[in-house]
């Protein structure tokens, strides 16, 4: 396995006013490093709105119900062939397999946003750490085909 040639990480509160302060760090860091391996900025959208709609979740879903100071942390690790964006929540447990994958032509409520995770990814995968917490990594590898 290659090493990581890269790699940053945030630690925000839990408030969705702060979306906007995650995507920035994201687009920082991808300036800095990802343009000059050649990813696009249609690879950089995806992988900016995953990370968005994994915020997003954490905040509404896994901290409902507990304090805005609770903490999320996200970090990014890049390698020469993909990057790995990994986000961590201290909400309850979820089984992501529960949850029904909308059907076109119909309207549901919920499940659209793990739908959207893994289209815009190339591999979505929800852990649950040894120390409680809730992990979300999101994989996507700079050549199409490449996983």
């Amino acid at each position: 396995m290659l090493g990581i040639m890269q790699h940053d990480h945030l630690t925000i509160k839990s408030e969705l006013k702060l979306l906007n302060q995650v995507q920035q760090w994201f687009e920082d860091f991808s300036l800095k490093y990802l343009f000059q391996l050649g990813w696009t900025e249609g690879q950089l959208y995806r992988l900016n709105l995953a990370l968005a709609e994994g915020f997003t979740n954490a905040v509404r879903h896994a901290h409902r119900a507990l304090p805005p100071e609770t903490t999320i942390e996200i970090e990014v690790s890049l390698w020469i062939n993909k990057i790995e964006i990994r986000i961590w929540d201290h909400g309850n447990p979820f089984d992501p397999d529960a949850i029904a994958e909308p059907v076109p032509g119909t309207l549901q409520v919920g499940g659209y946003g793990w739908f959207l995770l893994r289209r815009l990814a190339d591999r979505v995968v929800y852990e649950r750490s040894e120390d409680g917490r809730n992990c979300l990594v999101i994989v996507k590898y700079a050549k199409e085909g490449q996983y």
